[in-house]
């Protein structure tokens, strides 16, 4: 964005009105995206909890593929809108909006969709926003998904379930938050055709 400002007596340039105004409709703009995006994958991930808790009670070596339904609202927001923060603002809103549908589980949601939010972000943070190469999604994704495998290993005990069983349900939260954020990108991408992005970098 063109910097807009004018300069003073001693040299220095201060933002003009017009140039605070824009930035200020710019991130309003950002701010009420990542809350739709939040409000949408917060209600695909309740649903999502739901059946988890279903896989849970018939087939648990298969749990790990809802896990991924937390990873859509944080890709599709990092992918379209390419700001610090998105991701971490999109995956709490989308927490909030899955607790409001099962209150029982109000930690659970927030607590994974900041995780997963901060986790799927580090990447982008570590090369200071300025990496948005593909790769980099994935990475944190199968990543992100096996930290959060690890924790469920620890707090179940590798003694209770056999090794063929664990292989299968760390696979699973590998390969589902991969999964579900290529998923993320190819939503981001057909909104930034729509001109949903182009919209929020003008801010008309």
């Amino acid at each position: 964005m063109p910097y807009r400002g004018r300069f003073v007596s001693d040299g220095w340039q201060v933002p003009s009105p017009v140039g605070r105004s824009l930035v200020h409709r710019t991130s309003t703009r950002v701010i009420l995206s990542c809350a739709a995006i939040g409000v949408g994958g917060g209600l695909f991930a309740a649903g999502a909890g739901y059946a988890a808790g279903l896989i849970a009670g018939i087939a648990p070596m298969l749990y790990g593929i809802t896990i991924g339904s937390h990873f859509l609202p944080s890709a599709v927001a990092l992918a379209l809108l390419k700001r610090p923060g998105v991701g971490i603002l999109t995956g709490f809103i989308a927490g909030l909006v899955g607790a409001a549908f099962a209150p029982h589980w109000i930690l659970r949601f927030l607590g994974t969709g900041l995780l997963v939010g901060a986790l799927l972000e580090l990447p982008f943070f570590i090369t200071r926003y300025k990496n948005w190469s593909p790769w980099l999604y994935y990475v944190a994704a199968g990543a992100s998904g096996l930290i959060l495998a690890a924790g469920t290993f620890i707090a179940l005990g590798p003694e209770h379930y056999a090794p063929w069983f664990w292989a299968l349900y760390l696979a699973m939260f590998a390969l589902s938050p991969i999964a579900f954020t290529w998923l993320g990108r190819v939503i981001a991408a057909s909104l930034a055709r729509a001109g949903v992005a182009r919209t929020l970098t003008t801010g008309r």
